[in-house]
């Protein structure tokens, strides 16, 4: 008798370990379905006027300078930033697939007359709670090598976080560059070095902006109120 009863407590504490672990596991997989929906668009060149000036930014009336801007440094851009988003793991991020497909299907004449209504309400259609949208103002290549350059690379670039329920910006990061050596900048030493004191290609440039621009990142619930 005794080693029945022995036998049904083993039975029920082994049983109450697996339905903790199910509820356990089922409460992770809650917390992760609660991650809120971002779709990171496809960086857009910023349209008109010569470079060299100052220009607006369309989405938040910022001042950037324009520049030249290399074929396809757009992508390479889209590319860039949603590796960062992915590895920040804040957000459930949309495939870059289906984010451009909906993004070819969007009039050309009508995004660039009202660039901002136009990428929300592709997320929306897209069914999400965020969206990030990203302004190329400049993506000059360097010429010359890491040790000597003789044109530095120069990038201009913003991204907006809209929040889709209240159509709010809860957050902008702005990049803009010319990359200079020690000599002319002794006040940024600091950043000098952490460019691994050397001239950077534009990409290895707007990695560098990406990264100090994310972090002052907000945090989930700061993004929500």
């Amino acid at each position: 008798m005794e080693r029945i009863l022995k036998n049904c407590r083993m039975r029920n504490f082994l049983m109450l370990l697996f339905i903790g672990g199910m509820i356990l596991h089922g409460g992770v997989e809650l917390r992760a379905e609660t991650k809120p929906d971002l779709a990171v668009l496809p960086f857009h060149i910023y349209q008109g006027e010569e470079s060299g000036r100052l220009v607006n930014c369309p989405i938040c009336k910022g001042m950037i300078q324009k520049g030249e801007i290399l074929p396809g440094s757009q992508n390479t851009l889209t590319r860039l930033f949603l590796q960062k988003m992915e590895a920040m793991g804040a957000f459930k991020i949309l495939p870059l697939e289906k984010v451009e497909k909906a993004f070819s299907e969007i009039e050309r004449r009508q995004l660039e007359l009202k660039p901002l209504p136009s990428f929300i309400q592709l997320g929306r259609t897209l069914d999400m709670d965020f969206i990030f949208i990203g302004t190329l103002f400049r993506f000059e290549e360097r010429i010359g090598s890491h040790i000597g350059a003789e044109r530095p690379a120069s990038v201009g670039f913003d991204v907006h976080l809209v929040r889709l329920r209240d159509e709010k910006m809860v957050w902008t990061g702005k990049f803009d560059e010319t990359q200079k050596p020690l000599s002319e900048n002794l006040l940024k030493i600091g950043s000098f070095f952490r460019r691994k004191a050397s001239w950077l290609t534009a990409e290895e440039l707007s990695i560098v902006g990406m990264d100090e621009m994310l972090k002052r990142f907000p945090g989930l619930k700061e993004l929500e109120e």
